[in-house]
């Protein structure tokens, strides 16, 4: 998978970008009505990078984050990977509960099962437009999360992928709200093999 990835051409590119910014919008509409407040979702930029290159994409290894995780299945398997700055965590959670809450404080069960819900609207919202234009069914599992130092949750994410990949896709998305921005990064990881499945189902070799 990883020659694959790495070779990707500027239309391969562009073509799952498309594919990002359908999935961008449909989350963005759906968090909306979740928090009764405007929210715009942009896909600036996607990159291949290394696994271990990931937590620099959010700060660095030492960042603390919310990361949401899920596993896709299907006839193109991979992983999704949430990953948000506790601030952005705690202010969706505020505005999903409606309560203030102080970031030097812990998020609840009920604060996680918030924000796995959200994860949740993420990831199917990008797998729907996913299927919707490769005709492939993909199908989110049940999101598990954590809240600790980026370079950690990625650790653990590695173990969970084992040798299904080195590299990730990465969908780069920042939330922007009426009254103040959220930060998130989406990434994929296709499984072996599952990339070029769904390039080949948009008609991109």
């Amino acid at each position: 998978m990883s020659d694959s990835m790495l070779n990707l051409s500027a239309m391969q590119l562009d073509a799952i970008k498309e594919i990002g910014n359908v999935g961008a919008g449909n989350s963005a509409t759906a968090l909306s009505q979740l928090i009764n407040k405007k929210i715009d979702m942009d896909v600036p930029s996607v990159s291949v990078v290394p696994l271990a290159d990931v937590p620099n994409l959010v700060g660095g290894p030492d960042t603390m984050v919310a990361g949401i995780f899920l596993r896709v299945y299907g006839k193109a398997p991979g992983s999704v990977l949430f990953l948000m700055p506790k601030e952005s965590a705690f202010y969706l959670v505020e505005h999903l509960l409606g309560e203030q809450k102080s970031t030097e404080g812990e998020l609840t069960e009920m604060d996680q099962s918030a924000l796995m819900e959200i994860g949740n609207i993420l990831a199917g919202s990008y797998l729907n437009a996913l299927s919707y234009y490769t005709k492939l069914t993909l199908l989110p599992s049940i999101p598990a999360m954590a809240v600790d130092m980026a370079g950690a949750i990625l650790n653990v994410v590695i173990v969970q992928l084992g040798q299904m990949g080195d590299h990730a896709l990465v969908i780069e998305t920042q939330f922007l709200s009426e009254d103040d921005g959220i930060n998130g990064h989406f990434f994929l990881i296709p499984d072996s093999g599952s990339l070029q499945i769904i390039l080949n189902a948009v008609g991109v070799k």
